[in-house]
């Protein structure tokens, strides 16, 4: 059964990272620090949320960073895979926490806003270092916090509606189980 799980995990994972790709590229609106705005956040916390820290995880930074290659902004790719994963595993452990209060929505917004501010200040570093200087990354924090925005609201409203109904028979035990960490 262990065998049929972890194969169960992986094709799930992948599922979410080709998922988060594609969302990412659904809506590609360039901002002034030459990154973009779009949608592939929300199946970030998604991933996290269905998957736990590990999977979710690895499809949150495969997905994210395959869609800059794709996309033409090769330059953010390995940003993208470390941040994404960062926020994975940040949105995760702070939903299995707080939804064990009873308030699934409270938990799911509070955890895709922590999520959101790694995303917020990873990309401000980065683009700090990269492009040697610092006003120049800061320019770039409201266009990622209109997406931190528009990704939280999608996040929530998507996993409310969608999650439940389109995961695969199995999985529903095997999370439970890994959301008691």
């Amino acid at each position: 059964m262990r065998k049929r799980t972890n194969i169960r995990n992986l094709v799930f994972a992948g599922l979410l990272a080709a998922m988060t790709t594609a969302a990412t590229l659904l809506i590609v609106i360039p901002t002034p620090t030459k990154g973009f705005i779009n949608l592939g956040d929300s199946f970030v916390n998604i991933g996290a949320w269905l998957m736990g820290p590990a999977y979710g995880a690895a499809a949150a930074g495969i997905g994210s960073s395959l869609a800059d290659l794709i996309a033409g902004y090769s330059i953010y790719a390995p940003a993208t895979f470390i941040i994404k994963a960062l926020m994975a595993a940040v949105s995760f452990k702070l939903f299995a926490a707080l939804r064990k209060t009873g308030r699934f929505k409270t938990a799911a917004v509070l955890s895709a806003l922590a999520a959101e501010v790694v995303m917020i200040l990873g990309y401000g570093i980065y683009e700090a270092v990269i492009y040697g200087s610092v006003p120049f990354a800061l320019s770039g924090v409201a266009s990622n916090a209109v997406q931190a925005a528009g990704n939280l609201a999608a996040s929530v409203i998507f996993y409310t509606a969608f999650a439940g109904k389109v995961m695969p028979a199995g999985l529903g035990k095997i999370n439970k189980q890994r959301n008691k960490i």
